[in-house]
């Protein structure tokens, strides 16, 4: 998408990306409790402080409890659950298996359900539910904190953020707002400025949210971003919600004074993102995508995932070809917001973002089979965690592994190769 891109959709091209095109494997890894794993990591570490990395931001919400396929608007927009078929073989069994309630994703205890506060508590129990399947857990910071840091006289902070895992619009654009509120917190705490980077490394649904962030820090008066914050900021005077309307308020300031981010480069890492809201790049750092993929296509074009009816069915619950969450959940899924207010916030957000509606709009952009968006740098990777395993849990339909600790070093270098010159 180009500058300026004022909170278009990404135009879901097929063709090859080309130069930005690069394709991986996670062959033999270095274990990860070995002496060359520690060392490998300190030595990332130190590329990364050499290229100007003050911080480290891992963003991450729930797999569970958060119907991360987004078939509550399908449903919504398909006829109560029945008659999708619409003469395609296979729909009604690919639904079933991205449904809640059958697609073997557990539930969270008690109900719980987003919006997910960011708070010890709510990190403690994904940690105890999830484990590393999606989930940047504590123990996965701390050793990444620990090991990039062994050598530096300036360690190189490492803040675990969860947001609140509301997969619609109006979700994850409260959350790109709350998010800019603590980048910029971050900055004034540690002192950053010109001469700094932040890398934000970002799983699933809270890559949409870091889009909608690139968008919002564009340098030029778009006339999107006040239209955005206005919305959100009468839905939030609308709930009673004073602090979130402050905050939007604080960050529309911010943002026209370009002074949110006092002169730091926002350098941001995506994992397993669908494809969905454009990116601006003129108001980021650099942009790396990573995408779990393996080439089921026998028409050359090995960047694109494989979407054919109804063979997905029987791919998908060993996650053969790769992320199958990254390439179903694009535009005409969501969950859908509980109250009537949230409702119609979130169709005022949609339509600036999202141009595709109803059920045969979804087919059409999951068919489309895109991994990648329009900008930034693409990584595909065969994360070999195809097992054979028909256990959801095993693989989370390939949406897991980037997030597993034995993934940590490989991703580290992936993102040092990338970002980090010379």
């Amino acid at each position: 998408m180009p500058s300026e891109n004022n909170f278009q959709h990404d135009e879901l091209s097929r063709k090859s990306p080309g130069e930005r095109l690069t394709v991986a494997d996670l062959a033999e890894v270095v274990p990860p409790d070995s002496p060359g794993w520690t060392e490998a990591m300190a030595t990332c570490g130190a590329r990364l402080s050499q290229a100007g990395f003050a911080c480290v931001v891992f963003l991450y919400g729930s797999i569970h409890g958060t119907d991360v396929f987004g078939t509550q608007r399908l449903d919504e927009v398909g006829g109560l659950k029945r008659g999708y078929s619409r003469g395609v073989s296979g729909l009604d069994a690919l639904l079933a298996a991205m449904r809640e309630e059958s697609n073997g994703i557990p539930l969270l205890p008690g109900g719980f359900k987003p919006p997910l506060p960011d708070n010890d508590a709510t990190k403690t129990l994904l940690d105890e539910q999830v484990g590393d399947a999606g989930n940047f857990t504590e123990a996965y910071v701390q050793e990444f904190k620990q090991t990039i840091n062994k050598n530096l006289t300036q360690p190189i902070t490492c803040v675990r953020l969860l947001w609140s895992s509301e997969h619609h619009h109006l979700g994850r654009a409260l959350a790109a707002v709350s998010l800019l509120d603590e980048l910029h917190k971050l900055c004034r705490r540690q002192n950053l400025g010109r001469g700094h980077r932040i890398l934000v490394q970002s799983h699933g649904q809270a890559g949409l949210v870091l889009a909608l962030v690139s968008n919002l820090l564009c340098p030029s008066p778009i006339t999107g971003r006040p239209k955005l914050l206005s919305i959100l900021s009468d839905y939030a005077e609308q709930t009673n919600q004073p602090e979130v309307a402050a905050t939007v308020r604080q960050i529309e300031s911010l943002l026209a004074t370009a002074s949110l981010l006092n002169g730091v480069a926002l350098d941001i890492v995506t994992f397993g993102m669908p494809v969905r809201y454009g990116w601006d790049p003129s108001g980021i750092g650099k942009l790396l995508h990573i995408v779990n993929h393996r080439n089921l296509r026998t028409d050359g074009k090995s960047w694109l995932a494989k979407m054919e009816l109804p063979q997905i069915t029987m791919e998908m619950p060993v996650a053969w070809g790769g992320d199958y969450i990254q390439e179903l959940a694009v535009a005409g899924s969501d969950a859908i917001p509980a109250t009537e207010s949230g409702k119609a916030a979130n169709k005022r957000v949609w339509e600036m973002v999202e141009p595709y509606d109803g059920f045969e709009r979804w087919l059409e952009c999951a068919r489309r089979a895109v991994r990648f968006p329009s900008e930034g740098r693409c990584l595909l990777v065969d994360y070999k965690d195809s097992t054979g395993s028909t256990n959801p849990r095993d693989h989370y339909y390939g949406h897991a592994v980037y997030t597993r600790r034995h993934a940590l070093l490989f991703n580290t270098a992936q993102i040092v190769c990338a970002f980090c010159e010379g």
